[in-house]
């Protein structure tokens, strides 16, 4: 049951949709999806790009929706769990160890994708530089934290 596609769990009634814990990344995420991805796409003023993820919760099985700097390498994304360098790896990482199928929107577009940690080297080094360019803070956030901070790619299923 954790391995089925977020989309076949959408449109059942699995109890109340679950944000994140950040009321701003709820907001965030009300407001991107409440106007189907034509509005919120940026985070906050910055001017910086964001998707949103639609994933499985693993413990609740409830639908979660994060939003996240959009990094795209070709016609992927690159998932970094930076947390803001806390010392902790987000909620979501551990729901996409488990359970790799989820949803992105990106602006007005959502599809389907499988998600895999990056551990070769070479690859997650060059995500990794990726993923500095568009949002530059990450830098600071792995400086930050002991813990390597988990890099996922996002690929169509």
């Amino acid at each position: 049951m954790r391995a089925e596609s977020v989309k076949s769990r959408v449109g059942e009634s699995y109890g109340k949709l679950c944000f994140q814990p950040q009321r701003l990344g709820a907001q965030q995420v009300e407001l991107y999806e409440g106007s189907g991805g034509t509005e919120g796409t940026t985070l906050l003023d910055t001017g910086l790009p964001v998707i949103i993820v639609t994933h499985i919760g693993n413990k609740t099985g409830a639908i979660r929706k994060t939003p996240l700097m959009r990094v795209k390498d070709g016609s992927s994304y690159v998932l970094v769990g930076s947390q803001g360098g806390a010392p902790t790896n987000p909620a979501w990482v551990h729901n996409l160890r488990i359970n790799p199928n989820v949803e992105i929107r990106d602006e007005t577009v959502v599809q389907p994708m499988q998600v895999r940690e990056v551990e070769d080297e070479v690859e997650r080094s060059r995500l990794w530089k990726l993923a500095v360019a568009a949002f530059p803070p990450y830098a600071e956030y792995q400086n930050r934290t002991a813990r390597r901070i988990p890099v996922f790619v996002a690929e169509r299923s």
